[in-house]
Order: C-alpha cells, then sequence, then structure tokens
C-alpha cells in the first residue's frame, strides 16, 4: 500500500511538471527551474486575458508569495481576474492555495488578505483574517496591519475606520507605527487629511514616534486638498519631533505640487534644496519633468532631462524616459523624441505600443519613414510575438506626399 502510494505521488509530480512545462513554455523539452516558472508565468500573465487560462498559468508556476517575482505574477492574476469579474474565481484560487501545507503561516496569510482587498473582495479578506486561529495561524499586528491595507485597496475607507476602531481592543492587538501610518494613509486618500491632527494625537498619547512616512503621508495628503497652512504645520511638527526633512519629504511635496499643476513652486523647491547643499536624487527631476510635461512648459522639462544625462547620480529610469518621449511627441519634437527613444531602447526600456506609434507617425509626418520602419523593424525584433501587430502599424503609416 505505501508503494503504492508512493508510486502515485511520483506519478503526480511528474504529471504536475510536464503540465506546467506545456502550459509555460510549449517549446521546452526539459523541465524549467523554479525561477524560469515564475519569469514565465509573469510573462504570460502580460498578455493573457482568459480567466480560465490565468488561473492555469498561475497553477502551472506553483507560485509562492515568498518569491519577488511570484508577488507580482500574484498581483497581476488577481487585477486581470478582477477586470474580468471573475470573482469566483478568485476565491477558488487564494482557497486552494491556503489548503498547501506550505503557506500555513502569519506572512503567507497576511498576503492573501491584501489580495482580498486587490480584487475588492472586502468581506472575504475580514473572513480569512477572523478565521486565522481555526487555521492553527494566531492573529498579530502585522496581520491587522494587513487587513487595514487590504481595506485601502479596496477602497473601502469606512471598513478600515471601523476595523481600526475596533479590531485592535477586540482581538487584543497593540497598534504599531505601520498601523498608524496605514491608517493614515487611507484618511489622506479618501479626502479626509484632517483626521491626520487626531491622529498624532493618538500616537504621542500612546508614546510611537512618527516617522518620515508619517509626515510625508500627511503633507501629501494636505497638499491634495490644497490645505496648505497645514503643510507647513506639519513641517513645523517634524521640527519639534526632530525627525529630519530629508529629501523624500521634498520629493512628495514636489510631486504633490507638481500634480497641482504649480511646477514653478515646485521649481523653486529645487532650487531650495540645492541652497541648503542637499543632493536631490532621480526622484526630484522626474516629478519635476512629468510636472512640467502636464503643463505643456517642454522647454523646462527637456532642460531638466539635459541636467539628469549629465550627471551619473541622476540617472533617469525606464518612467522618466517614457514620459518625455511621450510628451516630447505629443509637443511634435519628434526628432528628439526619436533619440531618446534610442537611448531608452538601448537599455532595453520600451516606451508602449501608444508611444511608440505616435512617434512612428510623427516620424512620417516629418519626412522622416526610414526612421519610422526603423523604429518598427526593432520592435518585430524585440517583441516577435506582436510583429504581425507592428506590420498592421507599418502598412497604416501616411504616406508623405
Amino acid at each position: 500500500m505505501a508503494l503504492r502510494r508512493k508510486l502515485q505521488s511520483l506519478t503526480l509530480q511528474q504529471h504536475n511538471r510536464l503540465f506546467s512545462t506545456s502550459i509555460l513554455n510549449p517549446d521546452s523539452k526539459t523541465p524549467l527551474t523554479s525561477l524560469e516558472k515564475s519569469r514565465a508565468a509573469l510573462s504570460l500573465l502580460q498578455s493573457e486575458k482568459n480567466p480560465e487560462r490565468i488561473l492555469d498559468i498561475c497553477r502551472a508556476a506553483a507560485l509562492t508569495p515568498e518569491s519577488h517575482l511570484d508577488r507580482l505574477a500574484y498581483s497581476k492574476a488577481i487585477s486581470k481576474l478582477r477586470e474580468s469579474q471573475y470573482y469566483e474565481g478568485i476565491r477558488g484560487f487564494i482557497n486552494e492555495s491556503l489548503t498547501r501545507p506550505d503557506f500555513k503561516s502569519e506572512r503567507f496569510v497576511s498576503h492573501f488578505i491584501v489580495l482580498y482587498g486587490q480584487a475588492g473582495l472586502i468581506k472575504d479578506a475580514v473572513n480569512l483574517f477572523d478565521k486565522m486561529p481555526e487555521m492553527g495561524i494566531p492573529r498579530n499586528v502585522k496581520s491587522l496591519n494587513s487587513l487595514l491595507s487590504s481595506c485601502i485597496l479596496a477602497g473601502e475607507y469606512g471598513e478600515m475606520k471601523r476595523i481600526f476602531s475596533e479590531f485592535p481592543k477586540k482581538y487584543g492587538l497593540e497598534p504599531d507605527l505601520d498601523t498608524y501610518n496605514t491608517v493614515l494613509k487611507g484618511f489622506c486618500e479618501s479626502g479626509s487629511s484632517n483626521s491626520a491632527h487626531s491622529i498624532l494625537t493618538e500616537m504621542e498619547r500612546n508614546r510611537i514616534k512618527p516617522n518620515a512616512t508619517t509626515f510625508s503621508v500627511a503633507i501629501a495628503g494636505f497638499y491634495k486638498e490644497e490645505k496648505f497652512s497645514d503643510v507647513e504645520k506639519m513641517m513645523e511638527l517634524m521640527k519639534k519631533n526632530r525627525t529630519k526633512a530629508g529629501i523624500s519629504i521634498y520629493n512628495v511635496k514636489i510631486q504633490s505640487l507638481c500634480k497641482l499643476k504649480k511646477s514653478a513652486e515646485a521649481r523653486k523647491i529645487l532650487e531650495d534644496i540645492l541652497a541648503k547643499d542637499m543632493k536631490p536624487n532621480s526622484a526630484t527631476y522626474t516629478n519635476l519633468i512629468y510636472g512640467f510635461c502636464k503643463e505643456g512648459k517642454l522647454d523646462e522639462a527637456k532642460s531638466l532631462f539635459q541636467e539628469m544625462t549629465v550627471d551619473w547620480r541622476l540617472k533617469p529610469d525606464a518612467e522618466c524616459y517614457f514620459t518625455i518621449v511621450y510628451y516630447l511627441c505629443k509637443g511634435q519634437d519628434f526628432e528628439l523624441a526619436l533619440s531618446i527613444c534610442k537611448d531608452s531602447m538601448a537599455l532595453n526600456w520600451v516606451p508602449n505600443i501608444t508611444t511608440m506609434k505616435l512617434l512612428a507617425n510623427g516620424l512620417v509626418s516629418i519626412g522622416k519613414v526610414d526612421e519610422a520602419k526603423e523604429i518598427i523593424g526593432t520592435m518585430k525584433e524585440k517583441f516577435p510575438k506582436t510583429a504581425d501587430k507592428w506590420a498592421h502599424i507599418e502598412e497604416g503609416l501616411p504616406k508623405v506626399e
């Protein structure tokens, strides 16, 4: 009997290996490693739309929240399943995952609580939190914080407030710094930044010292509601608490002003940073570039981008490249957009199809058909799976008279 079970187990394992290989990489003749499975799954999930196929990909990859790549894959899968409104599939997949013996830990259960929030299934998140002791997993403040984050992801700010108010006492849990920072984020996102004052008062009463994240969240919230005097109150409170206003705080101020289309004011903050002998970073410049681009002030954006390219400490990231290429195309500066796009692609950072189509059509409009075809040829080479789509775009390029 024992031998039979062992043979059945070996047969099942072999079947699972063959199943995962056939789903994730049909051309492979050898079983994939865990890392190869994760990469293949993440790549397939980017374009897959069939809900059942999405679940098959996840099962084939044997995802685990322990892996960073797998956490990204879980998140991508849940987002796509939510878009398809396949909630039963989400519930089934998470329940199926929870039956795995190696997932019986607070860390993994907390991850699934967050995924329920991402799916908009906050009642399921609360139910999972409630039944943790039945699973042999004690609740703690980390799982409470995950539940609060789940509420924010689901946009259930009223439920977040109820849980924060009732659950610590109900379950004998002591809120920590992460608890308060999470709740503060929820209040600020929901347009209730004034609650920051009462949160900070409660933290002081409970002898929990706020950190830079606490103040960053509050400052962003007050900017969002254009309560500028409260921003200054937070800056003063930081001094009182001896919390250093580092570059991250100033980046929040710059980003917030840029979102309000006050990029000129944000630029003055950069000047203040430099006057204080502080070192701005790439995020400082990226936020400003985005702000000036959104306001149509491309000369300012181009000047800042040039500063980044000559300072090795301020190297633009992929998002910065994508932003400036897109807005240069919108502003019809196609030659500079092409130059920067080539630099980006040399780093294996390729703008999305919308931007690339804008660039290709724009190059044709200024008589640079060969350059447009070169860009399309590069896209075909880099992304053979979408070669047909690019061929169609190439056929549809405007003709120069």
